[in-house]
């Protein structure tokens, strides 16, 4: 019970702290951003440990990074005027502390991967001088290095974290309520009403539920584990294939992470990194993630005729009045939040707080629309943990790709790879992109979908703006592709999670989801032929054609990889909407 209250007030504590932020006015970067990593410490180092000598050392390591968290904090304004140089022993003995505890945070939060990248990072910027040629770099004393990324905004309080804190933790404590009340139940409510009696209506229902969990959680994971436990078996029960359940949810999970608003943290880091206002993001992205989840539609759809797929029985659908009680449960903190935004003029994290206390009234009622105290108390104890241990997660993750970030400033490492990016593709813009797209995926198969973004965008995103590409669109096509691993073999996260829950051959869905997300690898490819896709905001009804016409594209297609049929006439659909999508606007535009 004394445990569960820490964790309790821990969770708390960090609700308060980030929505007091937004609040509060201004509070310095190297006080909120160390205080952002005092609180994660706990969730990352010791909620992750499995064993007695992970809880042992995670409590040692807790200790030892809140005490260089509170350090930096505490000495905000003496270590402003050091400029970035250490001076003395203990002060490069807080640095370090800092770096092994930020690494280890992720280790713990995410496995190996990304602390490994961040780790031949530290090792190229202080080893890096001795590397002869091009790709050396000329050296920097020991204190200045270390200095630049623990004391300054140049590393691991930098930009990112300040994303981090400011923005994506708000978002990531709205979700947590939302997902603590009823809105969950909301989203499957309407997905059943709307798709349930389709052709492959249990499929569809799927689709729209994951679109609209995604939209708050921005996990693939997380969608799959929680829309899935309620789908997976509704599919299955309905004589839907295991390899074709599991991938329809591997799939339509996946697009949580680019569906606005919360697009998996991406879109506020989009905002930090290329300065085009939320609002302008969320527009631009709208668009192609309405086309993946057409796309996904189309796929299904062909599988309807290939195994008969029938629509869910009548008795099983929610009736019209369940319907409208739930969805008011993530209707109204929806609705509070785009007021907020596009009627009030607010910032988007002070429309999220306003929404954030919407959803905490709503916690104190049920779908029967009953007061209950004790039910109040439960949920009000999820959304607190919940949120904690999500955002000291993607903490995690930010402060270990900030690392990466801030040698790559340093040591002009990420010019270096843009200049071989673009002579490797020979100044040409369709080589860079799949140069890219192959940086992405590989990259991607290791990390978190934002950390693969971020790492990628930093090296590979300049040498596309160079050749042509809009920022915006840039930055949305290396998030796209960051995002092709959660479906392509080896890794695949989505796949692995929904085969383990319907229990069929990881190989056999990661099929069946290439297959049916397909626009995953399409459209990234398309926004760069078709630019009018994003410009919602701007050509409303030019980014509408653009859409239809990249839509009919990915039909054909779907159609061609899904439907049965000789292999010249699949050969010649697929052909069909590539030139749809791809030649048709090239020559448009001769």
């Amino acid at each position: 019970m004394t445990i569960r209250f820490a964790w309790l007030a821990l969770g708390a504590a960090s609700v308060l702290f980030h929505v007091g932020l937004i609040f509060s006015g201004l509070v310095p970067n190297l006080i909120s951003r160390p205080v952002h990593m005092l609180l994660a410490l706990p969730w990352a180092l010791i909620g992750t440990a499995r064993t007695r000598a992970g809880q042992v050392s995670g409590v040692i390591l807790t200790g030892l990074g809140a005490g260089a968290c509170i350090w930096v904090a505490a000495n905000e304004s003496a270590l402003g005027d050091q400029y970035g140089a250490l001076s003395g022993a203990p002060q490069v003995a807080g640095s370090l502390v800092l770096l092994i505890v930020v690494l280890e945070m992720a280790r713990r939060a995410i496995g190996w991967p990304l602390p490994l990248v961040a780790t031949i990072a530290l090792a190229y910027g202080l080893l890096g001088h001795l590397i002869p040629g091009e790709f050396g770099h000329p050296g920097m004393r020991v204190e200045s290095f270390l200095g630049t990324l623990t004391i300054t905004e140049g590393g691991i309080w930098g930009a990112l974290t300040g994303v981090s804190v400011g923005v994506v933790a708000i978002f990531v404590i709205f979700g947590a309520v939302l997902n603590a009340g009823e809105a969950g139940q909301g989203f499957m409510n309407i997905a059943g009403a709307a798709a349930g009696r389709l052709r492959a209506g249990a499929a569809k229902v799927s689709v729209i539920a994951s679109a609209l969990f995604g939209s708050i959680s921005g996990s693939a994971s997380a969608n799959v584990a929680s829309t899935g436990a309620i789908t997976l078996p509704a599919m299955l029960r309905l004589g839907y294939p295991a390899s074709l359940a599991g991938a329809v949810e591997a799939v339509a999970s996946s697009g949580g992470q680019i569906m606005p608003p919360l697009m998996g943290a991406g879109a506020f880091v989009m905002v930090e990194l290329i300065g085009v206002p939320y609002t302008g993001i969320m527009a631009a992205a709208l668009l192609p993630a309405v086309l993946y989840f057409l796309a996904v539609w189309f796929g299904i759809d062909a599988y309807s005729h290939r195994h008969r797929l029938a629509p869910i029985p009548p008795d099983e659908r929610p009736s019209w009045n369940e319907v409208v009680v739930t969805a008011g449960f993530f209707l109204v903190p929806f609705g509070v939040l785009l007021y907020g935004m596009f009627v009030g003029g607010f910032t988007p994290q002070f429309a999220a707080c306003l929404a954030i206390l919407a959803g905490f009234a709503l916690l104190l009622v049920d779908r029967r629309l009953r007061v209950d105290g004790r039910k109040f108390a439960q949920r009000l104890e999820t959304a607190m943990v919940g949120a904690g241990r999500q955002i000291a997660v993607i903490g995690s993750i930010i402060l270990c790709a900030a690392i990466v970030v801030g040698v790559l400033g340093i040591t002009g490492l990420g010019v270096k790879i843009t200049s071989l990016i673009l002579s490797s593709a020979g100044g040409a813009l369709w080589p860079a992109l799949l140069l890219t797209a192959l940086a992405c995926l590989i990259l991607g198969m290791e990390v978190p979908t934002t950390a693969a973004y971020v790492i990628c965008v930093a090296v590979a995103g300049p040498a596309l703006i160079e050749l042509g590409l809009e920022p915006l669109q840039a930055h949305l096509f290396v998030f796209w592709f960051a995002l092709l691993s959660t479906i392509t073999p080896p890794v695949c996260g989505a796949v692995f999670i929904a085969a383990g829950m319907v229990d069929e051959s990881w190989l056999k869905v990661a099929a069946t989801s290439m297959a049916l997300g397909v626009g995953l690898y399409l459209i990234p490819l398309a926004m760069v032929a078709n630019p009018g896709i994003i410009r919602l905001d701007g050509d409303p009804l030019g980014a509408i054609l653009s859409a239809a016409v990249v839509a009919v594209g990915l039909a054909l297609v779907s159609r061609s990889l899904i439907v049965p049929g000789r292999p010249l006439w699949r050969i010649g659909l697929a052909m069909g909407g590539l030139i749809v999508m791809f030649v048709r606007p090239a020559l448009l535009a001769l």
